[in-house]
């Protein structure tokens, strides 16, 4: 899926974010990954704005998009903020997952 920032509408915008978030949960994809997605189609942001945005330093931006570190719990919050998201406990075996995501999609279209 190839756009732009500009060509994305909200509802785009929301239809993108929920896939991501699914394919994190998943296991396709990792929390850096995303970010960085998010990031660069949503907010098209290099790292040194994105950074300054949420007030911390580029290099632990980087690491975060690179999946190495382990930042703290408020760090990774000021990360995901501008995207409405936050850190939360997640299922580890991707059974439960699945019947979880699949529970929300009957729960969402009803």
């Amino acid at each position: 899926m190839e756009f732009t920032v500009k060509q994305l509408t909200a509802s785009q915008r929301e239809t993108f974010l929920i896939s991501l978030v699914r394919n994190v949960l998943q296991g396709k994809l990792s929390e850096g990954e995303m970010l960085q997605m998010l990031r660069k189609k949503i907010l098209g942001m290099n790292q040194d704005k994105y950074a300054k945005l949420v007030q911390i330093s580029r290099r632990t931006l980087t690491s975060i998009e690179k999946n190495r570190g382990n930042q703290s719990t408020d760090v990774l919050n000021r990360v995901f903020r501008p995207f409405g998201l936050h850190v939360g406990i997640v299922p580890m075996k991707a059974a439960t997952i699945e019947k979880l995501l699949s529970e929300s999609a009957v729960n969402t279209n009803t």
